[in-house]
């Protein structure tokens, strides 16, 4: 006891170490160093650990030597004065020779404070060997095993945990794979969960944990079955059913709603399994089912921004624009964490209800910030339907000397509002002048090359669109424009069909890349090898000039009624755009 007590007394001034840490202390040095989550009850065994009191019995007759008092005071001395080193070989010495449960217990504590691993585990090894029955020692040793990769040893130690936990046994299970959260190699993870959960198969809690683990080695198959045989044992558990739904999501989305909507009809006060339902509805883009779900929560949810939010979102989806506005309303009166974005909403909301006035003055009171440019541009191009040009340009010169990291995206919109105005040139010549304080701003590069192959400027168009793909080799739609003038002017088509290429690969859902590969392959005569391209293209994106294409093609193929079918759709929802106009024109006189 003299020797305790020495540590003690020798610990209690301010310094690097604590005087006796606590376990939880203790594990949070080993986890802090290896970088997991700094949680107390990570191991097995946790409650023993905190609950177990200091034993006395079955301790060595050890006299308090002057030699081991000296070897305490070095050991607590060198800790004191931060030499961790020092002090963690002093205390594991002084552990093995005496072979005193309390001091191993000591220099495991100090070997973890310092983060040398290797020191912990010897000591922590000779802790649990004389203290065998110390669940503390026991899962200080598991804790660091983990952190050091040593995951066979530890399941030893685990599993000796999980059989001393009686009545906590089911906490423990859940808790499991937290112990293992670091690991790099989920599938010898979920075998070690798989292990040491074998004797537990008739706890819904075992199966749990052998889902848990399936799951984040992307086994989802045993992670769905898991969580089926433990939502058997516990058909109402709401954690069981979310992990099922999380498994089924990749192979089949539609099992994974059924799955939650099944749940939901038995337990329809299951509010984190409704708002996971309401979220996946929205992954599905069934909207107003979404919508259904989401209003439903906020009657148990009351107050709750982030179902506010959705609703409003929702609303805006469906064009149920006065239950979007007041929903947006009700997030400013209860301060939401991002009022620039109800702000933006709402004057998007203005906008639809063709309220210019109104608009401007929501966007007006975005303040700086992640939405300021889109609230700003918004204000432009409502000046600019207006015909107010100047004031346009003006709102938005004003707005970009406040905020010089957004310059660029400002001069943008005054390029595009010039450009939307029958003014490309001088659209253009704004842009030259950006690119003269800036000559490799890709945003620059890329519109003023746009813009210069509409004034026929196709060298300055090539120049730019080269020089972009030099600077950023994997802006895909450098690759794209270029390689669409190629064809678009029948000229150097198998140079225009490698470059479209090379911007499929970086970008191969694009539609507007599908789009000029089709008509790369209809330049080249390619008639059927361009159908699948352009139908694609425009599966994903129905837009008019992947139609005006589209018609072109089924036209040259003999598809004439397909052709006039397709572009009546497109008119019909975009009458004014030009280039559907002329591509009709040109075989419907």
């Amino acid at each position: 006891m003299a020797a305790l007590l020495v540590v003690g007394c020798a610990s209690q001034r301010a310094g690097v170490m604590p005087a006796q840490p606590s376990p939880a202390v203790s594990v949070q040095a080993q986890t802090s160093a290896d970088g997991a989550d700094d949680d107390d009850d990570e191991v097995p065994g946790r409650g023993h650990a905190q609950a177990e009191a200091p034993r006395i019995e079955n301790l060595p007759n050890q006299a308090l030597t002057p030699q081991i008092l000296y070897q305490l005071l070095v050991a607590e001395i060198a800790g004191q004065r931060g030499n961790m080193a020092l002090s963690t070989r002093a205390y594991n010495d002084l552990a093995r020779s005496t072979r005193d449960p309390r001091i191993a217990r000591r220099a495991t504590e100090i070997a973890m404070f310092a983060r040398q691993n290797d020191a912990a585990i010897e000591a922590a090894r000779l802790w649990t060997e004389l203290d065998p029955d110390s669940a503390q020692a026991r899962q200080m040793l598991a804790g660091v095993l983990v952190g050091s990769d040593r995951l066979d040893e530890a399941q030893t130690h685990v599993a000796r945990l999980l059989e001393q936990e009686g009545a906590g046994l089911p906490a423990a299970l859940l808790r499991l794979n937290r112990l293992f959260a670091r690991q790099a190699d989920k599938a010898q993870v979920q075998r070690i969960v798989n292990a040491l959960t074998e004797p537990y198969l008739k706890l819904g809690e075992a199966h749990f944990a052998r889902g848990e683990a399936a799951l984040n080695a992307g086994d989802n198959a045993a992670a769905a079955a898991e969580a089926t045989q433990a939502l058997s044992m516990r058909p109402n558990w709401e954690q069981a059913v979310l992990m099922k739904a999380q498994a089924q999501r990749a192979a089949s989305p539609e099992k994974s709603v059924e799955t939650l909507r099944a749940f939901l009809s038995g337990n329809p006060k299951a509010r984190e399994v409704r708002l996971q339902y309401a979220r996946a509805l929205v992954n599905d883009k069934q909207y107003s089912d979404a919508r259904a779900e989401f209003q439903k929560l906020l009657k148990d949810f009351r107050g709750n921004a982030d179902v506010v939010y959705a609703v409003g979102v929702l609303s805006m989806q469906l064009s149920d624009y006065d239950a979007a506005d007041e929903n947006f309303r009700k997030l400013l009166e209860m301060g939401y964490r991002e009022p620039n974005l109800a702000r933006l909403y709402l004057g998007q909301i203005a906008e639809e209800r063709k309220r210019p006035e109104q608009a401007m003055e929501w966007f007006g009171a975005v303040e700086a910030g992640e939405q300021f440019v889109t609230a700003q541009t918004r204000i432009g191009h409502i000046l600019a339907q207006q015909g107010k040009i100047d004031e346009a340009r003006r709102s938005l010169q004003a707005a970009a000397a406040t905020s010089s990291r957004d310059r660029v995206q400002f001069l943008l919109a005054e390029a595009q509002i010039l450009r939307d105005a029958g003014q490309s040139k001088e659209a253009y010549e704004l842009l030259e002048q950006g690119l003269a304080g800036q000559p490799n701003q890709p945003d620059l590069l890329y519109e003023a090359a746009l813009l210069a192959e509409r004034l026929d400027r196709i060298d300055v168009m090539e120049t730019n669109l080269r020089k972009l793909i030099e600077i950023k080799p994997d802006h895909a739609h450098a690759y794209n424009a270029l390689g669409y003038s190629l064809a678009d002017r029948g000229e150097r088509l198998e140079e225009a069909q490698s470059l479209v290429g090379k911007a499929l690969e970086l970008a191969p859902d694009d539609p507007f890349i599908l789009d000029s590969m089709g008509w790369v392959l209809y330049r080249k005569g390619d008639l059927q090898g361009a159908l699948a391209p352009l139908q694609r293209a425009y599966g994903l994106r129905p837009d008019p000039e992947i139609a005006a294409h589209l018609g072109e093609v089924l036209w040259a193929v003999g598809k004439r009624d397909d052709a006039k079918m397709l572009w009546r759709e497109a008119a019909r929802a975009n009458p004014q755009n030009e280039v559907l106009a002329n591509a009709i024109k040109k075989f419907i006189p």
